[in-house]
């Protein structure tokens, strides 16, 4: 078995390797002045069972195309089978047709993918599960749940703890970190009056004199998670925190650091799919938990044939 890495997020792919007490592929990945990425990889891995550890993440068309990169330098390597480990898959959002004359961005990257003769996909936490059917190779989607439960258990009373999906699409992630825990849901109930604003309309269930803990799979600059903060405190919640899958805050993160640092949620906890610039990491409100261990025991099941699904049994 050998792991790659491109420059997406080196620290979990580390973290990653040591899990598995396996040293990460010497590799060269860098860029012509016209901004082309070449890679070079430095060891034999002629036969080898090869996972490439690459989110696509901001900058999102550089790191996918780096990853496609390593791809086809593996194949023409001669790997026996190759997998893409993608702890955030970039363009998820895009999923379906929001209008007319719009692009299904998610299948295209998929394609992109199988076309450059990769074996598998494993990733975590897709934006919407049908992705996984975008893919004409199998694919692997893991659930942060488990390590968000071990970290709500360590810090918060779990009688008085409700979970709460910040909109409506978002039932199935919170139910199901919601029996995990053995505790109660509820939704908030949102219109969305344009792209990247959320007005909270109404909160179904009862939250009063409860902690309340928002779960998401994406955050980007903030304004759904402090709006829903703020309807459930005048509900009667006691506290808001949140837990959140993917930080996609590279980009204009700024702005999002301020405004949630600047809101009343208590604390935002994101997982390390996607490397966050160290004034993101030292703001006050934000707390960072590893998914390396998840990640490399998935690996490790699948580099021994074993199943991943019991990873959630």
């Amino acid at each position: 078995m050998k792991l790659l890495t491109g420059m997406a997020n080196q620290r979990l792919a580390q973290a990653v390797a040591d899990y598995l007490d396996a040293p990460l592929t010497k590799a060269v990945v860098k860029h012509f002045p016209d901004s082309e990425v070449f890679v070079t990889i430095d060891e034999n891995v002629r036969g080898q069972d090869v996972f490439v550890i690459q989110s696509s993440a901001y900058p999102a068309n550089d790191h996918l195309m780096q990853l496609l990169v390593c791809i086809d330098a593996l194949q023409r390597a001669s790997a026996k089978r190759i997998t893409a480990v993608m702890p955030y898959f970039g363009y998820g959002r895009q999923d379906r047709k929001t209008g007319g004359r719009t692009p299904i961005s998610a299948k295209l990257v998929a394609n992109m993918i199988t076309a450059a003769k990769t074996d598998r996909v494993l990733t975590m936490d897709l934006h919407a599960g049908q992705i996984q059917g975008f893919f004409d190779v199998p694919v692997d989607n893991l659930y942060a749940a488990p390590v968000i439960e071990e970290d709500i258990k360590r810090n918060y009373n779990s009688r008085e703890l409700m979970i709460v999906s910040p909109d409506v699409g978002g039932v199935v992630r919170a139910r199901f970190l919601a029996e995990r825990l053995g505790c109660e849901i509820a939704i908030v109930d949102k219109r969305r009056p344009r792209p990247g604003e959320a007005e909270v309309m109404n909160i179904i269930g009862d939250v009063d004199g409860r902690i309340c803990v928002l779960v998401d799979d994406i955050v980007d600059s903030g304004g759904t998670l402090c709006n829903a903060a703020e309807a459930l405190l005048k509900e009667g919640a006691e506290q808001v925190s949140a837990y959140i899958s993917h930080g996609v805050l590279a980009a204009g993160s700024k702005d999002a650091v301020a405004r949630i640092e600047a809101s009343n949620l208590s604390e935002l906890v994101i997982t390390d799919t996607i490397e966050q610039p160290d004034h993101v990491l030292a703001a006050k409100k934000f707390r960072e938990i590893s998914v390396a261990p998840l990640i490399g025991e998935a690996i490790r099941r699948i580099a021994n044939e074993e199943s991943v699904s019991k990873l959630f049994d």
